[in-house]
């Protein structure tokens, strides 16, 4: 299976609309997509309202998921969408009202979540306090509950157990990992990052793509791993930088960063196989591949589908089931592999 990736849209309606139709072309069979938060400049209904008009309007995924970002926050610095009052924050914005828009425009009713597509299992995280409500001294920090990180690390464990590789998504980065995250600007997004890095850092077959950061994926540290100490887990787990739809940032030089231009717009594609997962870097603004990154697996099962008694199958056909594979020799409905002999209809594949 494929599925495709893009953030920081922040009102760059334009390049939005031409990454959707390039994707339908050149990954037409794309199962899903993923917004990786900053959908919207400020977070206004009507910015969701416009967001929502170019979906409608242009090809994607049935399975399109969003996780929330920073800029879904900033109706507060505005007296009107009009007239930027930051003085007087909030300006009689709440908290919940910004967490609703989110809601209201997703359908979610939490900022973290699962969904599973074709077999491939995706986690979405979200900060679930803004932080300016809460601590004057802070803007834009990530607070996770004790209930999304207890969440993580069971969901992690079990699809581990499963013989399948995680994909999580969450809008803001961490520090010391991909381009931009050794910049001052972004070393310290996450109030929990010793935290999160542990769960996520104990996983082989984790994949995290963050954003937040706009910066150009044609740089080298675009995609890494990251060993996390303590862990057990020498090889590390991948994270990945997943570019930007309005505006590109590379390095200064001096600690902060510059500009690449507004006409910047960048995004990923990620195709599952059983043994690899393979990462590709796509500039929507020439029509042209960047780089692309193989990362293989510990598992053999990664893009098999769970069997379930009420599918069907035909010749060809493979599933996972008591964490081994299995391929259908011809059609069959509510026989459970591993039940129906050596001349059966399932022939066993090898263990995940």
């Amino acid at each position: 299976m494929s599925f495709n990736v893009v953030s920081d849209v922040q009102g760059d309606l334009a390049d939005f609309g031409r990454a959707l139709d390039q994707m339908k072309v050149v990954n037409p069979g794309s199962s899903a997509l993923v917004v990786n938060g900053d959908i919207t400049p400020r977070g206004y209904k009507a910015e969701y309202d416009q967001v929502k008009q170019v979906l409608d309007t242009r090809p994607h995924p049935a399975n399109t998921f969003f996780t929330i970002g920073n800029h879904e926050f900033y109706v507060p610095k505005y007296c009107s969408p009009d007239k930027l009052c930051q003085a007087t924050w909030p300006n009689g914005t709440t908290e919940q009202s910004l967490f609703q828009n989110f809601y209201d425009f997703t359908g979610l009713d939490k900022v973290f979540y699962e969904r599973v597509v074709d077999g491939v299992p995706m986690l979405f995280l979200g900060t679930e306090k803004y932080m300016k409500y809460h601590d004057d001294t802070k803007w834009d920090e990530v607070w996770f509950s004790e209930e999304q990180l207890t969440w993580l690390e069971q969901r992690m464990n079990y699809w581990e157990s499963q013989g399948k590789p995680t994909f999580v998504f969450s809008h803001h980065v961490l520090p010391d990992t991909v381009s931009g995250t050794r910049n001052k600007l972004y070393s310290a997004d996450y109030l929990q990052a010793d935290r999160i890095m542990k769960i996520l850092g104990s996983h082989k077959d984790a994949v995290l793509f963050t954003s937040h950061t706009h910066w150009d994926l044609n740089l080298s540290d675009w995609a890494v791993r990251k060993v996390v100490p303590e862990t057990g887990n020498l090889e590390g787990f991948t994270v990945v930088n997943t570019g930007a739809m309005e505006t590109q940032w590379t390095d200064n030089g001096t600690g902060g960063e510059k500009s690449l231009g507004r006409t910047e717009n960048s995004g990923l594609q990620v195709e599952v196989t059983n043994d690899r997962v393979v990462i590709k870097a796509r500039d929507f603004l020439r029509n042209k591949w960047l780089k692309e990154l193989s990362v293989p697996l510990h598992t053999k099962c990664a893009a098999a589908k769970p069997w379930t008694d009420s599918a069907t199958y035909t010749n060809g056909d493979t599933v996972v089931w008591n964490n081994h594979t299995w391929r259908a020799k011809w059609w069959t409905r509510g026989e459970q592999p591993g039940t129906t002999g050596q001349w059966g209809v399932w022939e066993e594949q090898g263990a995940c």
